[in-house]
């Protein structure tokens, strides 16, 4: 699978977004041999199962300039790679407890020249200061979750959606959200076509979850 499938999705990129995205596949294939972030199945599968799983998150939200996205337990840098190229106005804080991964992701980060993204070997409870929203990648179960990005959402709102956490999860996940009623869950097969996606979600919680 090429870059061509993000550009099938994202028809509107510009010469330099379409670029960095085709730099994307060397460059995590050099790393990858160095220090593994990507299974060796799945790097074969880089645009579909990593990037453009990443940016399913942009069909349900796009972000605004200025705004600041947090994504916690970025591990080889996704979502937050694929979000900060796709939205360069944006600002992209990347968190990772484990000081290899975010090793990847700042070789990765500055391949692509990528000014709009802060990287942290952090725990992401230590970490000072608020977003407008939170993106991860199925890192936990949601209480366990929202539990350590407890304060880490900004009130004030710029876009027309509520503040809140955005999280890529797949399966069933109605027992695991059954504590926040004013979750919603997006189904990526709506935007995507590969079978890949069949069971993949966004789910959007907003900042104040309890009805």
């Amino acid at each position: 699978m090429t870059s061509d499938i993000i550009f099938k999705y994202f028809p509107d990129l510009t010469a330099t977004q379409k670029q960095q995205f085709l730099l994307l596949e060397a460059l995590y294939q050099d790393w990858n041999q160095k220090i593994n972030v990507v299974s060796r199945k799945d790097i074969e599968e880089l645009y579909l199962r990593h990037v453009l799983h990443s940016l399913g998150i942009a069909k349900i939200q796009r972000f605004n300039e200025g705004a600041s996205i947090l994504d916690v337990g970025t591990g080889g840098g996704f979502p937050g790679i694929p979000l900060a190229i796709l939205f360069p106005q944006t600002h992209f804080a990347l968190v990772d407890a484990i000081g290899k991964k975010i090793k990847v992701v700042n070789a990765v980060v500055e391949g692509l020249g990528l000014d709009n993204v802060l990287t942290y070997h952090s725990r992401v409870e230590d970490l000072p200061g608020q977003y407008d929203f939170i993106v991860s990648r199925a890192v936990a179960a949601m209480p366990t979750f929202v539990h350590w990005t407890r304060g880490k959402i900004k009130k004030a709102c710029i876009h027309e959606r509520k503040n809140g956490i955005l999280y890529l999860k797949g399966g069933d996940l109605f027992e695991e959200l059954s504590d926040y009623p004013t979750a919603q869950t997006f189904e990526l097969k709506d935007f995507f076509e590969e079978d890949f996606f069949e069971t993949k979600k966004v789910v959007y919680l907003p900042r104040k979850y309890k009805s």
